[in-house]
Formats: structure tokens, C-alpha cells, sequence
């Protein structure tokens, strides 16, 4: 009950807001103006609409703000989770959103419950950065066609959709309005740092259409006021056939938020986040976007970036966020529905050029080529394939470039005896075992110790003080190749084993092959004198 009790809020949570409620209060209607028109673009990107954007801001962002991990993070829609969404909903249609959103908060705030959430430190940094240059390529590629005025075609990869739109498309006003909003938000932020530019750029974009009257497609009715709460309609195959997406979802949600979360711990003041009760939060979120009719939520880094820059110190700023948002619902749902598809698109494009890691790249791409090649791999993989699998193939594959490394460094030293030589000595076989004894390097360990150059040998001693980690693998070589000297008539003597190595030792009958018990030793004086016993014994 105490583990549960750790994943609930608490008033701990809210320790500082007498001193920072000002800061907060400021931040949290910064960070709202700053996510509206985010929220709008990204629900449209999804294929979900506008409106189940707006919503997912209001409701998935309240709910993770209170029982969140993070003191500091904001939540809502996101470029990832548009990507990923979009070609749900264009294959199970808009009816499965709410079912496939449910589904995957469960799942996440299972994963909290569980303990999962410090699984995200296992995600090597070029993966985590390949991952977010496949996101932005993906975000921007999506807005090609609603740039050029045309609609998003269905079941197309971005960018094939993208070149396609390039090459067979006529510029029209919606590129006008584009390049309006293209202008406005890189212009406005040298005139004062202060200006919120997306905004301020939609706004004047909607203007100039609607003083002009240019033939633009815009977001259309939305809701004003919030839909009634319901369960979405779910029979038994509905269930089986989205389950596959909203794992995916799900994976993306935690992997995002948490992401997000620990960069947000690195920029504020307030202090370490708890991975688990993030997961809970986040999860809890999506649960109840999708009874309101949202889409999946996670922690938005962008966003969150905003809130701490503006002095946000608890997460009070993220609960005003969503209350600015939700009154853009119920008092000017008319103005934002004004708003041309092609600003919105702008400001994705524009979002997307500024997720992209320019700092990183250089770093990553001359640091080593395994590093180089998993950051690529993974960004290609974004792009032309599919998210989560994109992530999972740059897991494995900086997983098999780090075994590798660590198998490089495992080797097999023959050592001279200490001290003065004596008669015999030149049959006794002194191996020290470094590094690493595991899958990976265990059978060229065991080539080299089992040596057809020596043949006199009488005794091998191994010593493994040095040995830093042994798996079953290496346990198993090591007892085949005591039975493979054994058999030989070379007695064995291991010299020096961890304690924590031992019972894994015992359990896969390195002890059985030994010759007798007295040949595991702790004492390297000790070992040799043993040997040394055994080669002047008289034959």
C-alpha cells in the first residue's frame, strides 16, 4: 500500500507554490497560448480533427499535471503521437480513437504500477536522438500537401506523399499563408523574446485570409463547450484487432513522457521527477482523454521547455495551462474556427525544423561509428518505417555494438610464476581471466586457454579475481573446458572466484569438473604451490 501511495499526489506536491504561485500562474498562461495552436495542428495531423486535439490539451493536460510524476512537465498532443496515430485512425477509422486512447492509458499506468519506468535509462543517447530526427522529418513531411493546399493522401507515407505533392501540385494561397506565418514566426522573436510567435502568427495569418478573403481551407466548428464523458463502445474483436496499436501507443506515451520528464529534471530547480508515478499520471491522462473523445497524451517536451524558461517552479503552472485552454473552448471556439489548415501547417513545419538536433548531429556523427551508425539507423528506420520499431532496432543495435566492445576487452593473459623459477615450472600454465566471461567472448576465451602450442602442460592455473562479469555462457565454457583438460590428464586449479560469481559456478558444474574440491583456491601462493606439488610427483 505504501508503493501504491507513492504513485498518488500528495500535498508535498504543491510545497513551493506560496512562494512561486505568481511565477506559476504566469507560466501556466504562457505555456497555454504557446499550445494552442500545437494542440490544433497536432489533432489535425493526427486525422483525429482540431477539436480532439484541443480536448486531449484541456483534459489529458490537467489530469497528468495532478497526479504526474514531474513537478514541471506539460502534456498534451504531440508531434510523435500524431505520427503514430495517424495511420491508425486512416486503418480502423475515427470511431476506434477513443477505444485504441483507453486501451493504451491502461496499459501505461499498468507499466507505472509495475515498476517500468526506470526502464527508459537503458535507452542509449543516439537512439533517443536518431528517434527525434525521424519524429521531426516525419512532422514536416506531413505538412507538405495541407502547404500546397492539397489533402493529405490516404495510406501514403509522408514522404512519398511529400514528393508527390512537390512534384505534381500547383502553389496556391495556402502556400501564401505559409509563407506568411513562416515569416512572422522566425521575424517576431528578434523584435521581443517575450511575443508569443506561433500565436501571434496564426493570428495575423487569419486576418489577412479573412480581410482578403483567399480560397484557404480552415479548421472549421468546433465544440464549444466539453463533450459528456462516455465509455467507448468495445465488443471482443474491436479488442484483439486494436491491441497491437495501442501497445504501440502506449510504448511511444512512455517512452515520450519520460523522455521529456528527465529533461525537464535537468532544467528546473524543483528537483529529481519519479519515473513510475509519471507513467501513472500519463496513463491516467490518456484514460480520460478518451472518454472525452481526445487522443493519446504525453509529455510534451517543447511545451514543458516553455513552462521552465518562465519560471515555473510546481505543477500549478501546467493545471492553469489547461484551464487557458479550456477557456479558448467555451469562449472563443468561433475565432479559432477561422483559423486556415495551411498556419497551422506552418507552424508544424516550422516546429518540426527546431526539434531537429542540430548540435547533436556533429557530436554524434564523429564520435564512434557504432554511435554514428545506430543515430542513423534509427532516424531512417523513423522515417521510412514505423516508430516503435525504429526504437527497438537502434536498442538492439547499440546493444550488439556495446557487447562487442565489452568482448573486445575480455581476453586471456599467460603469465610467468612469480618468484624464483623451479624445476617443472615450464608445465604449469598460469592464465589470467579479464574483463568479461559471457556469450559474447566465451568461445574465443576458450580457444586460447585450451592451447594446442603448449603441449607439456601439466596444470592450468586460471585465476579469476580479475574476471568482472560472468554469465551462464561463460560459466558453461569454463566448466567444458576443465572437462576438456581434465580428460587430458591436465590437472585444473581455479584461483580467486567472486563470491558473486561462485553459485553460478556451482549450478552449471564447473565444481563437478574439477578434479577434486581442493582445486578451487582463494590464494595464488597457495595455487601455485599446489601445482607445483602435482608436476614433481614422481611418475
Amino acid at each position: 500500500m505504501s508503493a501504491i501511495g507513492n504513485l498518488l499526489p500528495r500535498r508535498s506536491d504543491y510545497a513551493e507554490l506560496p512562494r512561486s504561485w505568481r511565477r506559476d500562474l504566469m507560466a501556466g498562461v504562457t505555456v497555454g497560448v504557446v499550445a494552442l495552436p500545437l494542440a490544433l495542428a497536432f489533432g489535425i495531423s493526427s486525422g483525429a480533427g482540431a477539436a480532439a486535439g484541443l480536448i486531449t490539451a484541456v483534459v489529458a493536460g490537467l489530469v497528468a499535471a495532478v497526479f504526474g510524476g514531474s513537478h514541471v512537465q506539460v502534456s498534451g498532443p504531440t508531434g510523435a503521437m500524431a505520427v503514430v496515430l495517424a495511420p491508425i485512425v486512416a486503418q480502423y477509422g475515427l470511431g476506434s480513437l477513443a477505444l485504441v486512447t483507453v486501451l493504451a492509458g491502461v496499459i501505461v499506468v499498468v507499466s507505472g504500477v509495475t515498476g517500468l519506468g526506470r526502464a527508459v535509462t537503458f535507452i542509449p543517447w543516439p537512439v533517443i536522438e536518431g528517434f527525434t530526427l525521424g519524429i521531426a522529418a516525419i512532422i514536416f513531411l506531413q505538412q507538405v500537401p495541407a502547404a500546397f493546399g492539397q489533402p493529405t493522401p490516404e495510406g501514403q507515407r509522408p514522404i512519398v506523399a511529400a514528393v508527390s505533392t512537390v512534384l505534381h501540385a500547383t502553389p496556391g494561397p495556402a502556400l501564401l499563408v505559409v509563407a506568411l506565418v513562416v515569416v512572422l514566426m522566425l521575424g517576431l522573436p528578434r523584435l521581443h523574446r517575450a511575443i508569443p510567435e506561433s500565436l501571434a502568427a496564426v493570428v495575423a495569418a487569419t486576418v489577412v485570409v479573412v480581410a482578403v478573403g483567399l480560397p484557404v481551407a480552415r479548421i472549421g466548428e468546433l465544440p464549444s463547450h466539453l463533450p459528456v464523458p462516455a465509455l467507448p463502445h468495445a465488443d471482443l474483436g474491436a479488442l484483439r484487432t486494436l491491441l497491437g496499436a495501442a501497445l504501440a501507443i502506449a510504448a511511444l506515451a512512455a517512452i515520450e513522457s519520460l523522455l521529456s520528464a528527465r529533461v525537464a529534471a535537468t532544467m528546473s530547480p524543483t528537483g529529481p521527477y519519479d519515473p513510475n508515478r509519471e507513467l501513472v499520471g500519463q496513463g491516467l491522462a490518456s484514460v480520460a482523454s478518451g472518454l472525452f473523445g481526445g487522443m493519446p497524451a504525453t509529455g510534451a517536451i517543447a511545451r514543458t521547455a516553455v513552462n521552465v524558461r518562465s519560471g515555473a517552479r510546481t505543477r500549478m503552472s501546467a493545471i492553469v495551462h489547461a484551464l487557458v485552454l479550456l477557456a479558448v473552448v467555451y469562449l472563443a471556439s468561433a475565432p479559432v474556427s477561422a483559423i486556415p489548415l495551411a498556419a497551422l501547417s506552418a507552424v508544424l513545419m516550422v516546429t518540426a525544423v527546431r526539434m531537429v538536433p542540430w548540435r547533436t548531429i556533429p557530436k554524434i556523427m564523429t564520435s564512434t561509428r557504432s554511435d554514428a551508425l545506430t543515430f542513423a539507423l534509427t532516424a531512417v528506420v523513423t522515417i521510412g518505417f514505423d516508430l516503435i520499431e525504429a526504437v527497438e532496432i537502434g536498442i538492439v543495435v547499440a546493444a550488439v555494438f556495446a557487447l562487442r566492445t565489452v568482448a573486445r576487452r575480455s581476453s586471456v593473459t599467460r603469465e610467468e610464476l612469480p618468484g624464483p623459477a623451479q624445476p617443472g615450472d615450464e608445465r604449469i600454465a598460469l592464465l589470467r581471466l579479464d574483463g568479461a566471461m559471457f556469450f559474447g567472448a566465451a568461445e574465443r576465451i576458450s580457444s586460447t586457454i585450451v592451447d594446442a602450442e603448449h603441449p607439456d602442460v601439466a596444470v592450468v592455473i586460471i585465476r579469476m579475481s580479475q574476471l568482472g562479469m560472468l554469465d551462464a555462457t561463460g560459466a558453461h565454457t569454463l566448466a567444458r573446458i576443465a572437462e576438456e583438460l581434465e580428460s587430458r590428464g591436465i590437472t585444473v586449479i581455479i584461483k580467486g572466484v567472486r563470491p558473486e560469481h561462485k553459485a553460478l559456478l556451482e549450478n552449471v558444474g564447473v565444481m563437478e569438473s574439477l578434479r577434486h574440491e581442493n582445486h578451487l583456491m582463494d590464494s595464488l601462493d597457495e595455487a601455485i604451490a599446489h601445482a607445483r606439488s602435482h608436476v614433481t610427483q614422481p611418475a
